[in-house]
């Protein structure tokens, strides 16, 4: 397994979920509430890997 293949994908988690979190810890405790935030985060950001990219599809509107 090659980590470059997935470096994108983990930095964005890792990225989404500090983010959650440091909004969550704004008053020094972390709620049920809160840490599903965080959660859902990340698994947003890993649900972008999963989601294959659109295939290019040439227009057929011509000038």
């Amino acid at each position: 397994m090659k980590i470059g293949k997935y470096a994108k994908t983990i930095v964005a988690a890792v990225v989404a979920g500090a983010t959650a979190l440091t909004v969550a810890m704004g008053d020094d405790t972390l709620t049920a509430t809160e840490g599903i935030t965080v959660a859902l985060a990340i698994l947003g950001a890993l649900g972008v890997y999963v989601v294959p990219n659109a295939k290019d599809r040439q227009s057929t509107d011509a000038p």
